[in-house]
Parts: structure tokens; sequence; C-alpha cells
């Protein structure tokens, strides 16, 4: 994991727990109020109504919000180039990332679509959404069509809620048996206070710890 700064200025107090667990002496720092919910998907977001207009946004405040209906979250700086043509156009796509697109990722978050053709830059491909106007990525292993519903200013960012309207998987790394995505294969990346990461083994499924072992 990466390093985080513990630095006088950010340092309130220090307490020590008994961890019932294993019976060790844990010290708790705490710290100044921060953004610390890690790891987060490391995700490309495409918009844009017309080829003129694709551009590419790296994100990583995202998420799901509702199951029924499916609905999601970006949070999106108003300076950033995308914020505007997502606001006009109401759409956008949320293109999960994995190794192979890790330099498009970070490249794409450093640089803005007003100096530059992301999509021709970084050699990705655009293709048209199913239910929305905003370009997929081709490249991306799983690409979440959004419609935004409502935009609520929260400060420094505005967060677009949105109704999933579509997802389109890449059919390479979903298991024919299963028909289930398969994370593994896809090998997606994770961003971590100013870092990005592979993901892990899997260590279980949702429920495993009360599953009844077949006999």
């Amino acid at each position: 994991m990466s390093l985080l700064r513990t630095g006088s200025e950010s340092r309130r107090s220090e307490n020590k727990i008994v961890c019932h667990f294993n019976d060790i002496i844990l010290k708790k720092v705490s710290w100044k109020p921060g953004t610390m919910i890690y790891p987060l998907p490391a995700a490309l977001i495409s918009c844009g109504s017309s080829e003129a207009d694709y551009n590419l946004i790296t994100l990583s405040w995202m998420g799901t919000i509702c199951s029924n209906p499916p609905m999601c979250y970006i949070s999106v700086r108003p300076e950033r180039h995308s914020y505007h043509i997502i606001k006009e156009s109401g759409e956008f796509v949320i293109n999960l990332t994995n190794e192979e697109m890790a330099y498009a990722t970070d490249w794409c978050g450093v640089k803005s679509g007003r100096d530059f053709n992301k999509f021709k830059e970084m050699k990705l491909t655009a293709v048209p959404g199913e239910k929305v106007k905003a370009p997929v990525i081709a490249e991306s292993p799983l690409a979440i069509e959004c419609k935004v519903k409502e935009i609520i200013p929260l400060g420094s960012h505005d967060m677009f809620i949105a109704d999933v309207v579509n997802v389109q998987a890449d059919s390479r790394f979903i298991d024919p048996l299963t028909d289930k995505f398969d994370l593994e294969k896809a090998r997606l990346i994770a961003y971590s206070h100013g870092h990005y990461y592979k993901l892990g083994e899997e260590i279980g499924k949702f429920g495993w710890t009360v599953e009844k072992k077949k006999k």
C-alpha cells in the first residue's frame, strides 16, 4: 500500500486499544478529515454527443448508489473540460480499466481534452454506445452506460447521479459456463492515494461464512 502522510500537522491524537480478536495492543492515530476511502476503481469516463466532442477523463470518485433501479455516481470538478460536456449532454460511460490500459488511464488524468484528442493520442477506439450517444472505449473490459438524473454541487466537486441504462462486457472475460464476468482474467486495476495497483487474488465470496458445506 502507499505511504500516507503522517506529519504533525495532520495528526491529532494517539490512542492505545486492546484488540480482542488476538489480544494485541494497537495504536490508533487520528488524522484531520480527508478522503481516505481506498482502494477505488481507476476508470476512464468517456463523454460527448458527437465525435467532435468526444473526450476522456480519469476518475476514481465514483460508485454504486442503488441496485434497483441500478444507479451510480461520478464526482467531477467544474473546471475540468469534461464537466460541461457531461452536464450539457446528460450522458457518460464508465469504462473500467486493466493493466494494459494503465498508461492511458494515468495520461488521460493529467492531460486536458482542451489540448488533446485523447482517443487519438492513446490509440483508444471509440465505439457507439447502445443506449447513449457518448462513446464506449472498445479496449475497456467493462463499460457502463449512464444517463444523468441529478447534479448535486458539493464543494470542490459536483456529483452526477445517474441511471445505468446498459452495460457492455468484453466477451473474452465472460465465463461460458457461469456467464459471469471474470475479474481475474480482466486484470482490472485500482487506485489508492495517488498510486495504481493490480487487484489481488480472491479470498472468498459473498455469504461464504455461512455457506453450508457440501456433503
